[in-house]
C-alpha cells in the first residue's frame, strides 16, 4: 500500500473522469477515499463534494486530494476556501509537480470536459509522487499565505 492517502471528488461534470481515474490509483496501490458523487446527476452541485474532500484535506484524513469538475475552476474556488487547502487548476506536468515542490499545493483541480484520461493520469501521478521542498522562500511565503487564513484574509 502506498503510503499516501488520497480523497478524490466529483460532480457530474467529473463523473466519468472519476471512474476511470479510481481503478488505476487503486492499482498504483494508493489508499482511496471516495468523497462522491456516487451516481451520475446533472443537477448536482460540486460544492457538496468538494467542500468535505477539501475539509479533510485540511484536517489530514486525507493526505492529498483530487476535485473534478467540468472545467476544475468551480472545483479549485471551492476548495480554496477552506483554512489550509492549497489548491491549483491544473492543466499540464510541470505546475502538477512544481506547486507541490515550492507551495506544497495539497489538493489538485481537474476538468473533467477538457482533460483527457491519459493527461489526467500523468498529472495526478506528477503530484502525487512530488514532494514539498520546504526551502527557507517557500517556507516564508506558506507562513504568508497561513496568517492570511488566520485573519480572514
Amino acid at each position: 500500500m502506498n503510503t499516501i492517502k488520497v480523497g478524490v471528488a466529483c460532480d457530474h461534470g467529473g463523473f466519468e473522469l472519476k471512474n476511470i481515474l479510481l481503478p488505476f490509483l487503486l492499482a498504483q496501490n494508493f489508499e482511496m477515499k471516495d468523497f462522491g458523487a456516487f451516481e451520475l446527476n446533472n443537477a448536482d452541485d460540486f460544492p457538496d463534494f468538494v467542500i468535505p474532500l477539501a475539509k479533510a484535506v485540511a484536517n489530514k484524513t486525507v493526505d492529498r486530494g483530487i476535485a473534478i469538475c467540468g472545467s476544475g475552476v468551480g472545483a479549485a474556488v471551492a476548495a480554496n476556501k477552506i483554512a489550509g487547502v492549497r489548491a491549483a487548476l491544473i492543466h499540464e506536468h510541470f505546475s502538477a509537480h512544481q506547486g507541490v515542490e515550492d507551495d506544497d499545493m495539497n489538493l489538485i483541480c481537474l476538468g473533467g470536459r477538457v482533460t483527457g484520461f491519459a493527461a489526467a493520469e500523468e498529472l495526478i501521478m506528477a503530484f502525487l509522487n512530488a514532494k514539498y521542498i520546504a526551502a527557507e522562500r517557500f517556507e516564508r511565503r506558506l507562513q504568508k499565505i497561513q496568517a492570511l487564513e488566520i485573519n480572514n484574509g
